[in-house]
């Protein structure tokens, strides 16, 4: 487990050698099955660089190895493309996103996030956030995909969950900015993933 820095985490700190320079359009959904999934799809039909799927609700969204993410209406859930990354960099890319929505979470709401790497963001030790990074390939590596789930305004979990998740609504008794929120975390890691491509 890592307390949030206002440095990357050392796994994080390598040269990538992709470029991050491409302006963001972001492509908003009621219900997708999962953000991935669709990100993946467009990618294949020719989606740029840096287009955002968000989606108020997911039907089958997934973390590592395939597991089940509880994604009803009130978090926050998107997928980035991204220019075609090396195998070796995807763990890079997330633990950078990681360090960015941990980031974000405590210059806005001063909480105290922890990083458990590699994808997980975690606050009194239950998980706010699950970050899965793709890439997209069709006859050949296309792009790659950050996915991120964030549980911003969720009231109530599943009992299987109630002792391993959180929300930030939960944390702070209120409700927070889902779009405010997608902007921070887009701008900074844009801007984190620019400075180490350089």
């Amino acid at each position: 487990m890592q307390n949030l820095k206002t440095e990357l985490p050392k796994e994080a700190k390598v040269k990538m050698r992709t470029k991050f320079s491409s302006p963001c359009k972001i492509r908003n959904f009621k219900i997708l099955p999962s953000t991935n999934q669709k990100a993946k799809e467009l990618a294949l039909r020719g989606a740029l660089p840096w287009t955002v799927i968000v989606a108020e609700k997911q039907t089958g969204g997934y973390g590592r190895k395939r597991t089940a993410w509880f994604s009803p209406r009130g978090g926050l859930y998107f997928s980035i493309i991204l220019p075609r990354s090396k195998i070796e960099d995807l763990q890079t890319l997330t633990i950078i996103s990681a360090f960015i929505v941990a980031k974000t979470i405590k210059e806005n709401f001063s909480l105290e996030p922890l990083i458990k790497l590699p994808n997980d963001v975690l606050i009194n030790s239950r998980k706010v956030c699950g970050i899965l990074t793709e890439n997209v390939i069709g006859k050949e590596v296309k792009s790659s995909v950050i996915g991120i789930g964030l549980n911003t305004n969720i009231e109530k979990f599943p009992k299987d969950l109630e002792d391993s998740a959180t929300s930030l609504k939960i944390e702070l008794g209120r409700e927070v900015d889902n779009k405010k929120i997608l902007e921070q975390i887009v701008k900074g890691l844009k801007e984190q993933l620019k400075t180490i491509s350089e």
